[in-house]
């Protein structure tokens, strides 16, 4: 029987087997190669953090509220990371050109599994591009994610650009900025990664061991501070010294899944004084002037493209290929060491 990776509680995780789902009219079968670990979101449900696991979201009133009929354990199948391959297409939607057919290499949503029966439209165009590795087509919604950040920065040639965060939304975000124009600042307290972001675009880094970042990005922008910082690890004190970094009237891009109440975030300092613009950044929509043009779908597109042409490396940012048995001890070494790892691809039989 198909695996499926699932959390049976915080920091619980077991790969079970699930049972054969049967084709039915309108859906697609694949089965699993490659599906990427997102170390943001998914170790929220690992840690219990996420805001699902106590409350639930209402989508008329566009508010949380508090109820148990949100997210709860087991959680079987977390994940937007994955490719595969087309086994099986139902006879009705055979025939449809936009359908990849069975032997397809495609991308999408399904979660950590080895074998999903999805709606045949959720995969129209989502084949692999010809010439791109397929480990490096994990990352079309994880670089959608970081491209989404960076249209929502509004980065002009010659700007500034702090990056807070260097993990692998971090180190995507500096080599988007880089090709929109902007000169990066990466910020982070891992070597490697500060590293890691030179290779990827970075004009300068800042290690926050070695000080508050306030001050340091003033002394490389003549007294400025940066036109914009891109917060994206999910840190609070990191967006608060991100809104320090920023010259008045300054903006910062708030990209990162904050847990909790926001310790280390004082909105009456340096925001308040220096009339600093916060702005959301969040896959489910895309920024507000852009919204005419730009979508999810073409934010995938376009960060796969770039992967094409080789304008951006993201297999460059896979440091673990694990089988899909040792689950557990990829999830067990993203939350309590963090610095060894980059991305981390779960391999399937």
């Amino acid at each position: 029987m198909p695996q499926t990776v699932q959390f049976t509680s915080p920091r619980c995780v077991e790969v079970v087997d699930q049972p054969t789902a049967k084709l039915g009219p309108g859906q697609i079968r694949v089965h699993t190669s490659f599906s990427g670990i997102s170390a943001g979101t998914e170790l929220t449900a690992y840690r219990g953090t996420n805001p699902y696991l106590n409350k639930s979201w209402d989508p008329d009133l566009r508010l949380f509220v508090d109820d148990t009929t949100g997210l709860s354990y087991p959680i079987a199948g977390l994940g937007y990371s994955e490719v595969g391959e087309v086994v099986e297409v139902a006879a009705d939607v055979a025939d449809d050109p936009g359908i990849p057919a069975v032997g397809a290499q495609v991308w999408g949503i399904w979660g950590h599994r080895a074998e999903a029966v999805l709606p045949a439209e959720k995969l129209r165009g989502c084949t692999i591009p010809a010439g791109l590795d397929p480990v490096a087509a994990t990352f079309a919604r994880v670089g959608a994610v970081a491209l989404n950040a960076v249209l929502a920065a509004d980065v002009h040639l010659g700007e500034t650009v702090a990056v807070f965060g260097q993990g692998v939304l971090g180190l995507l975000t500096t080599r988007l900025v880089q090709l929109s124009g902007g000169s990066v600042v990466a910020v982070d307290a891992v070597p490697g990664r500060l590293e890691k972001a030179l290779e990827y675009g970075a004009d300068a880094i800042v290690d926050v061991r070695e000080g508050t970042v306030g001050p340091q990005l003033r002394q490389l922008t003549e007294g400025r501070g940066a036109d914009v910082a891109i917060e994206i690890s999910g840190s609070y004190p990191a967006l608060h010294e991100a809104i320090r970094a920023v010259a008045v009237n300054g903006r910062v891009v708030a990209a990162g899944f904050y847990q909790g109440d926001g310790v280390g975030l004082r909105l009456g300092d340096e925001f308040h004084h220096n009339r600093v613009r916060l702005i959301c950044s969040q896959i489910g929509g895309v920024p507000p002037d852009v919204a005419g043009r730009w979508d999810q779908g073409r934010l995938n597109r376009t960060f796969l493209r770039l992967a094409v042409e080789r304008q951006i490396d993201p297999a460059g940012l896979v440091s673990h290929v694990i089988p899909v048995e040792e689950a557990a001890a990829a999830y067990r070494m993203l939350d309590r060491r963090p610095h060894e790892a980059l991305q981390v691809v779960l391999k399937f039989p």
